[in-house]
């Protein structure tokens, strides 16, 4: 008997999934434990093994598609068997809410153009004080690309002008060596402006990052709390560390979570969450580290960061990093954050603020090292120093909470010796 298979719920916020590959078509003989698809999720891209024996009969959400959790994704059975009713009953049954349409909107419809649906490029809009030069023609086609030598591109990007901008002379309107050269910046009189965009639809993976953040800003009462600290000696110690443990290296952001892990075990009121009508604290610290991907935001998480060496840390970032960029990540690599840190410091950024990752109480930004006149013993001298900001939940911490733990941290990344007894290497 032909059985459905339904979309798969692959994490805790997935709430429709995008078919990016199916391995299977129409017809193949399909096994149990053979990968059928690859479902693309809000934070991976993950194989789906089939539950049973069988011939794929249908596919019910193609390549590149997004489909609901529970939806149709396959149907599998007998090689030539009968799935009409199968599928009209399951067409039946499905919520039809999506297909209502209010009244006004119908009628509003009929008055205005209907945008297509799908990817949209900005037709050209243009602006005249009077009739155009026909010498000037756009640039820009129907479809607001830009027709451009690949010199003309080139010098443009490295002059900092926007190509869209520029009215091109030769054939066509096409943009010319010369044309980049001549362009003042400003528009000649009677040359239309071209206004050019374009729309993408939102990812899977970008659409939960609006909505938890979204959620966290506009439910959790944010305070911020900025702390500096002298870096001089945790650079010292950082070098010292590395020369010893050849080839690999320790970097800043691994002494940031080991310092932070050893931290919260010494404040657990930090290490906490908001549970609506309790608060949780929690006696293991497990810190997400926040990753930048093409479509946005991950956060693995290093599970028991407090009782882990520096170089196992390190090695542990790394290889959930790389599986992140490449979507390879597991639920259960994302799951059961105390705590996050979010490092810009590498990217040039000094000191920012964070939203805080649900349902930690608290998020850490971290800034970058940086060079300048400090005093010492009443004398000025140069030093290194680093801020961090420390965003909390003041439902669950409060002020003078978040500050003795930032001073621990600090304690911790001013003298790193200090955390040799917990097992820094």
């Amino acid at each position: 008997m032909a059985e459905i298979v339904r979309m798969p719920k692959l994490s805790d916020t997935m709430t429709e999934g995008v078919v990016a590959a199916w391995h299977k078509k129409v017809g193949d003989t399909v096994k149990s434990g053979e990968v059928l698809a690859e479902i693309e999720t809000d934070k991976a891209t993950m194989e789906f093994e089939s539950f049973t024996d069988g011939v794929l009969l249908h596919i019910g959400v193609e390549k590149g598609k997004a489909a609901p959790v529970d939806s149709i994704l396959a149907i599998l059975g007998k090689a030539g068997e009968d799935i009409t009713k199968l599928l009209s009953d399951a067409a039946a049954s499905a919520p039809k809410e999506e297909t209502k349409k209010p009244e006004p909107v119908a009628e509003k419809v009929k008055e205005e153009p209907k945008a297509a649906p799908g990817p949209v490029t900005s037709a050209p809009v243009a602006t005249t004080s009077a009739p155009a030069k026909p010498a000037a023609r756009s640039a820009a086609n129907s479809n607001g690309r830009v027709k451009a030598s690949p010199l003309a591109k080139r010098l443009a990007e490295e002059k900092g002008i926007d190509i869209a901008r520029v009215q091109g002379t030769g054939d066509d309107g096409r943009v010319v060596k010369q044309d980049i050269e001549d362009f003042t910046g400003g528009a000649l009189y009677g040359v239309p402006q071209i206004e050019a965009f374009e729309e993408v639809p939102v990812s899977q993976m970008r659409k939960t990052i609006a909505k938890r953040l979204s959620e966290s800003l506009f439910t959790a009462p944010h305070f911020y709390l900025t702390i500096e600290m002298d870096m001089d000696r945790g650079m010292q110690v950082r070098e010292a560390i590395n020369a010893q443990i050849k080839p690999e290296k320790i970097s800043y952001n691994d002494l940031v979570v080991k310092a932070a892990a050893v931290a919260l075990k010494k404040h657990p009121k930090v290490n906490s969450s908001w549970l609506g009508d309790r608060i949780r604290y929690n006696q293991h610290v497990h810190i997400g580290v926040a990753v930048a991907v093409d479509e946005g935001l991950l956060v693995p998480v290093i599970r028991f960061a407090d009782g882990k060496s520096l170089r196992d840390i390190g090695s542990e970032v790394r290889d959930l990093a790389a599986r992140a960029k490449d979507k390879k990540l597991q639920p259960a690599d994302w799951e059961g954050n105390t705590f996050t840190i979010s490092n810009l410091g590498m990217f040039g950024i000094d000191e920012f603020t964070a939203i805080i990752n649900p349902p930690d109480a608290c998020i850490m930004a971290v800034g970058g090292i940086i060079e300048k006149p400090v005093v010492r013993n009443g004398q000025l001298a140069v030093g290194h120093t680093m801020k961090v900001t420390l965003s909390c939940d003041h439902r669950v911490v409060d002020g003078a909470t978040g500050a003795a733990f930032l001073n621990t941290f600090k304690s911790f990344m001013e003298e790193p010796a200090l955390l040799f007894s917990v097992g820094v290497v």
